[in-house]
């Protein structure tokens, strides 16, 4: 799998990335079942991982650091991206805001890490804007981050352009990416100018759901059905199946796929996707289809 760079000021990871958050099912939450994925995941090239601290209720972190321990994977060949958000989904199902002090980023980076048993996050993503933040003290809180050194670069999640610009407007160095939903059954990051602000910024923008949640491949709401079809008619052009097509529409656009699938014939299926060039035609025929009025 080719290396990219995320932004003018890095870092390199592969052109597809991995992440956890799907893990919520306890039997999954097993050390050799992040062993064995991560090393399926590494046999394809991917060696950017994502790995926040409120996956698996909280346990995969400990999992992930133990597995790259025992597996001897040196930190160096591998990214480490963790996302942090002032949302936090109780046990009881309520919904928990943190305020973005000083005192609670540190904390919870510091924490991460020590589950994670590294010294440095190769990035950490700020997950969700909160109105009520104080952005001057966010920003400096995530300067010195940076400067003490305990994360290599910022980004973002499911920031809108505005929310992007705010931030970015208080830190010196790259915001070198915004962590979006897109996919051919959700396009608004494309129609609402967010991946062209991420662009104009120089920076990528992570794709999460590439496949739309298994619904370009299973489900029958009309829109799934009219863009699977659309796949179906490409298939043999490129010698590929509707899930490498559909991951293959997000690459052309220059975007990084974020896998969050348990299955490997699905991990495979987004990760050999870099292999097919999909022609400017055949990008835009897909894409009318998700414009199209529901009937």
């Amino acid at each position: 799998m080719k290396k990219i760079i995320l932004s003018d000021s890095g870092p390199e990871i592969s052109s597809s990335i991995y992440s956890f958050w799907r893990w919520i099912n306890p039997a999954d939450l097993a050390l050799d079942r992040v062993k064995e994925i991560i090393e399926f995941n590494l046999q394809l090239g991917i060696n950017t991982f994502d790995v926040s601290p409120t996956y698996g209720n909280g346990e995969l972190s400990v999992l992930f650091g133990q597995a790259v321990k025992e597996l001897g994977i040196p930190r160096k060949n591998i990214v480490l991206i963790s996302k942090m958000g002032h949302r936090v989904l109780s046990i009881s199902g309520a919904i928990q805001y943190t305020e973005w002090s000083e005192e609670t980023l540190n904390r919870r980076v510091g924490d991460q890490l020590q589950l994670l048993g590294t010294n440095y996050l190769d990035v950490l993503l700020i997950d969700g804007y909160d109105p009520l933040v104080s952005v001057d003290e966010l920003a400096s809180t995530l300067k010195s981050l940076q400067i003490r050194g305990y994360i290599h670069h910022l980004g973002l999640s499911e920031f809108t352009t505005q929310q992007h610009q705010l931030l970015a407007s208080r830190l010196p160095g790259d915001i070198v990416t915004n962590h979006i939903e897109f996919n051919l059954l959700n396009t608004r990051a494309l129609e609402d100018g967010r991946i062209h602000f991420i662009k104009e910024n120089y920076a990528t923008p992570m794709a999460f759901s590439p496949l739309a949640d298994g619904r370009i491949a299973s489900g029958w709401d009309p829109l799934a059905v009219r863009v699977r079809a659309g796949l179906d008619l490409l298939t043999r052009k490129y010698q590929s199946n509707i899930e490498q097509l559909a991951v293959a529409w997000i690459n052309k656009l220059g975007a990084t796929p974020v896998i969050g699938s348990l299955s490997t014939d699905r991990i495979k299926n987004a990760a050999t996707a870099e292999n097919i060039e999909l022609s400017h035609e055949d990008w835009h025929s897909l894409y009318q289809l998700t414009l199209q009025p529901a009937v």
